[in-house]
């Protein structure tokens, strides 16, 4: 639909899934054969998301059920990103967790331990029953010095009934306790950006990244110097994109306007 820069030669896809691939459990026109074309031609890619409650495998059935073949190694998620950070971090290192089995696995396949008493870090992901008394205990334990970290600044999330409550709003409500601003591993830092990029040995100049959102995907792509495709069949449209202050390499319709380039 429009062009903005000058295009690259691009060797390697990054893209989100929300909005991307799927929408509410059920697969976006082309996308199949979008990421068919991936596979066939052994061009790297990897999908990026924000969701640490899932594990690479569970996240691999779930889009399978939508149609959509994409292998668990093919999958970079904020609890795969922040637990590598911590191992680099701080190796064997110790956290209290409140979040699901993606981001307690990813943790555990790292060498982290999870505890209750004394951690390095309080470790917050996405859940879908935050627990008062855990809570409480998180700003008890960053009261008494433990690190505070999270999985990625989002507010809210989707769902059929609408918005819920997600990392960030939490860890809005822990920071207001103790004075203690999280440091936020997921996009849009870039730092999840270089992290998918070391995991299929991609070169930043060489590689796009795909997503529906202005504030998170495109962002983060940009400051990591990627390629950004902007496509509109999530959640930001088209009038919203020339509200933000900086642009997509390219806006499309969706991932389907991008098959025949894939060569």
């Amino acid at each position: 639909m429009r062009r903005v820069s000058r295009r690259r030669e691009i060797r390697s896809w990054l893209m989100d899934m929300d909005g991307v691939l799927v929408h509410e459990e059920s697969a976006i026109p082309g996308a199949d054969r979008f990421l068919g074309t991936l596979r066939e031609r052994e061009i790297p890619f990897l999908v990026l998301t924000n969701n640490s409650i899932y594990t690479r495998r569970d996240l691999a059935a779930r889009l399978k059920a939508s149609g959509l073949e994409v292998p668990e190694e093919s999958i970079w998620t904020s609890a795969n990103a922040m637990a590598q950070f911590l191992s680099d971090q701080r190796p064997a290192g110790s956290a209290f967790v409140i979040g699901e089995a993606g981001l307690t696995t990813a943790l555990h396949q790292n060498g982290y331990t999870l505890t209750e008493r004394d951690p390095d870090y309080v470790v917050l992901g996405e859940t879908r029953t935050y627990s008062f008394e855990r809570i409480t205990h998180a700003i008890r334990l960053i009261v008494g010095g433990a690190r505070f970290i999270a999985t990625n600044p989002d507010a809210t999330g989707p769902s059929l009934q609408g918005p819920l409550p997600a990392t960030g709003a939490v860890a809005a409500l822990i920071s207001r306790a103790t004075g203690v601003e999280p440091y936020f591993v997921g996009k849009p830092n870039p730092l999840m950006m270089r992290s998918a990029l070391n995991a299929i040995d991609a070169h930043s100049e060489t590689t796009a990244m795909i997503g529906d959102r202005m504030d998170t995907d495109v962002v983060a792509g940009l400051e990591a110097g990627l390629e950004t495709v902007l496509v509109l069949t999530g959640v930001t449209t088209l009038e919203e994109a020339e509200r933000f202050p900086f642009r997509p390499s390219r806006i499309v319709r969706s991932v389907a306007d991008l098959i025949d380039e894939l060569g």
